[in-house]
C-alpha cells in the first residue's frame, strides 16, 4: 500500500489530468515506442509551438482520469507505451502534427491509438481523417474564396441581364 503522501500526489495528478482532458477541445493518444530522443525533442517543440500539451502518462492514471466522463471509452487505447497530446484551442493541431509524424516514421512504431474532440471519442482512423483537414486559416480562406466566386458570378449574370435589356431597348 502506498504511503499517504504518494497517494495524495497521485490523486492530485489524476484530478489535474481529468480537468485538462475534459476542458480541452481535442486530444490524441499515441504509442511512442521506438521514437528517438532527437525525434521526440523535435516533435515536442512542434507541438508546444502549436499550443498542444504533450506528455507520457501511465495508463492507470489515464484510466482513472477518464473514469465517469464522456471519454471513458477512450480507456481501451491505454495499453502499452502511451502518450497524450491535449489541445485547448485548435481542435485539429494535435491530430495534424502527430499524424504527419506517424506517416514520416519509417519504422512504423509510432502510431496513433485514438483520440477525442468536443467530448466525442474517435478511433485512430477518424483522427487520421481529421488530421488531413486544413487548419482554421485554410478553412477561412477557402470560405472567402467560395464567397468571392459566388459574388463574381452573380455580378457577371446581372451585367449580362442589363446588357440584354439595353440591347432590346435600342
Amino acid at each position: 500500500m502506498p504511503s499517504e503522501k504518494i497517494l495524495t500526489e497521485k490523486q492530485a495528478l489524476v484530478a489535474a489530468l481529468n480537468e485538462k482532458m475534459v476542458g480541452a477541445c481535442a486530444g490524441v493518444v499515441v504509442s511512442f515506442k521506438g521514437i528517438t530522443v532527437e525525434a521526440d525533442t523535435k516533435l515536442r517543440k512542434e507541438l508546444r509551438e502549436a499550443g498542444v500539451e504533450y506528455a507520457v502518462v501511465k495508463n492507470t492514471m489515464l484510466r482513472l482520469a477518464v473514469k465517469g466522463t464522456s471519454l471513458e471509452s477512450l480507456a481501451e487505447s491505454f495499453k502499452g507505451d502511451t502518450a497524450i497530446a491535449i489541445s485547448k484551442e485548435d481542435p485539429i493541431a494535435a491530430a495534424r502534427i502527430l499524424n504527419k509524424f506517424a506517416e514520416a516514421d519509417k519504422s512504423k512504431s509510432f502510431t496513433i491509438k485514438g483520440g477525442y474532440m468536443d467530448g466525442n471519442v474517435m478511433s485512430a482512423s477518424e483522427v487520421c481523417e481529421i488530421a488531413k483537414l486544413p487548419d482554421l486559416k485554410g478553412m477561412l480562406s477557402m470560405f472567402a474564396g467560395a464567397l468571392t466566386s459566388t459574388l463574381s458570378g452573380m455580378a457577371v449574370a446581372m451585367q449580362a441581364y442589363v446588357d440584354k435589356q439595353e440591347g432590346e431597348a435600342a
